[in-house]
């Protein structure tokens, strides 16, 4: 029987949310599904593996070289494994699209990107020209298919389930032309982009960096992700890694809330999945309201305090 392999994304202390979504794109495929867990200390982190529904095992390889994500480090472990799996799947995430590559040159196979939905083993649809169509894929069924899947069109799997944990030595020497140097997140202690509930948003009509201070606010107030658009990132007023959009960070929170931001298309193809859009712009034809469940035509910087008040 073809069997999954999915690998547990993880930030050393919980398991993140799109390891579930991975987890229901497998049962899609409909083959035998493992997961397996790459760290250091990950006995609770496998053991929460081991709750997603329609899992069969869990593969934990703890040692210290695995600590941190490294692609160079994780592909070699799960390249020692490969020959049991017919399919490796890993999550669309800036984590997936790191470790995916390096594991389908490492197989010599070409990587499937962006899974949206699943007609056959190897038969996918995924978006293409920033989500304006979606393109049928066929991969060779006598070759190991290596993807990305992308989050933001799954559903989380259950929790409902009870694997068993295999716990494994590692098969591979730390690599010796890499090294971890240390990680930093200018988005703050906030939910993460990707797997945030609600999410909000600011665009170039805030300003300054110091006017972004409103919607990390907001965020705070709402315990939402604070993102913005690519137009704010680029005039520097907050961090690349809160860019959403074709080429930022696809997200589908319950809600988005969009503050100043205009809704060029590279942006919507990134929320286009949310479940409630609701948008805030002076300019009554911004095209964002085209898209938006809410629509207010207002000054941000009236508005943003006024939420904040009602909400306290």
């Amino acid at each position: 029987m073809s069997r999954t392999l999915i690998i547990a994304e993880h930030d050393g202390q919980t398991l993140n949310p799109s390891t579930w979504k991975c987890a229901t794109c497998a049962t899609a495929i409909g083959n035998e599904v493992d997961v397996v867990v790459l760290g250091s200390g990950i006995a609770s982190i496998a053991s929460d593996a081991a709750t997603i529904s329609g899992v069969n095992k869990v593969i934990a390889i703890d040692a210290d070289h695995l600590k941190n994500p490294l692609a160079v480090n994780d592909a070699a472990e799960v390249v020692a494994i490969a020959d049991n799996y017919s399919h490796i799947l890993g999550s669309s995430t800036t984590f997936g699209r790191d470790l995916m590559p390096y594991i389908a040159a490492k197989l010599g196979v070409n990587q499937v990107t962006d899974i949206s939905e699943v007609e056959g083993p190897y038969q996918f649809k995924r978006p293409i020209y920033a989500g304006n169509a979606i393109i049928d894929v066929s991969a060779p069924d006598n070759l190991t298919l290596v993807a990305t899947v992308r989050v933001a069109s799954w559903k989380a799997a259950g929790s409902d389930g009870s694997s068993e944990v295999e716990n494994r030595d590692a098969s591979a020497a730390a690599s010796s032309h890499t090294r971890f140097v240390g990680v930093k997140s200018g988005g703050g202690e906030r939910p993460d982009l990707q797997t945030a509930a609600k999410v909000v948003s600011g665009g170039r009509a805030l300003g300054s960096k110091e006017n972004f201070e409103l919607v990390y606010s907001l965020a705070d107030v709402m315990g939402a992700g604070a993102g913005a658009s690519r137009a704010a990132v680029d005039a520097g007023y907050c961090p690349n890694e809160m860019q959403v959009g074709q080429t930022g960070k696809i997200i589908s929170p319950d809600l988005y809330m969009a503050f100043g931001i205009s809704g060029a298309i590279q942006h919507i193809t990134g929320i286009k999945d949310a479940g409630t859009i609701v948008a805030v712009n002076k300019d009554g034809e911004a095209p964002i309201f085209e898209i938006a469940d809410i629509g207010l035509v207002g000054d941000l910087f009236t508005v943003i305090p006024e939420l904040k008040a009602l909400l306290a």
